[in-house]
């Protein structure tokens, strides 16, 4: 695996609103913020580019994501790490309400290759709504993308017709769809750190 040296990281909606058992129910993937945390500190340890995302749901809705409630705010070991990027210019905030950060604000697919990058690191919350939506974008527009399968998580999921998932099986679903449709390459955490470092 290559890592280019101006790939980006894009760091999905990793927000305190996800910590709400009651609003999402059960979780898998319990190491996924320490993989999260090592790839950004990784990244901006290199002077590779991050991209911080955050959903920002209606004001009046009853996501734990909305404006006004702390579930808005990141989760504090990202908080902690933003803003350390900004000098050289390495580091983006994008607000989006919708699934795909390309629908975001501001434009991440015009600053991407206005910063000339090809290829990103896709990390955050959850594997198979805005992480999957936002990895099949990027492979339509021509980005080289990395599913990073243990720097992210989802919750257990009910469908139509009774049907239900848990959260490992929505994300092998989700890694089974991207990579055997060829929107992504999906990787584990060890892999892509030990790609950077090289």
């Amino acid at each position: 695996m290559e890592i280019a040296a101006n790939a980006a990281l894009v760091v999905i909606d990793v927000q305190k609103g996800f910590e709400e058992e009651e609003f999402w129910g059960r979780r898998n993937n319990p190491g996924a913020e320490r993989n999260m945390a090592a790839l950004i500190d990784a990244w901006q340890g290199s002077g590779r580019p991050v991209v911080f995302v955050r959903h920002e749901s209606a004001a009046g809705s009853r996501s734990p994501l909305r404006r006004g409630h702390t579930g808005h705010d990141f989760k504090d070991f990202v908080e902690e790490r933003r803003g350390r990027g900004q000098d050289r210019g390495r580091e983006l905030l994008v607000t989006k309400s919708v699934n795909s950060a390309f629908y975001g604000e501001p434009d991440l697919d015009a600053w991407l290759k206005g910063a000339g990058i090809e290829q990103i690191v896709l990390v955050g919350i959850q594997t198979n709504m805005c992480n999957e939506t936002t990895a099949r974008m990027a492979g339509n527009l021509g980005y080289r993308v990395l599913f990073v399968l243990d720097a992210m998580h989802t919750f257990d999921l009910a469908g139509p017709f009774g049907w239900t998932a848990t959260a490992d099986e929505l994300s092998r679903a989700t890694a089974v769809s991207l990579e055997g449709g060829g929107f992504a390459r999906v990787v584990t955490a060890q892999e892509v750190l030990e790609a950077a470092g090289r």
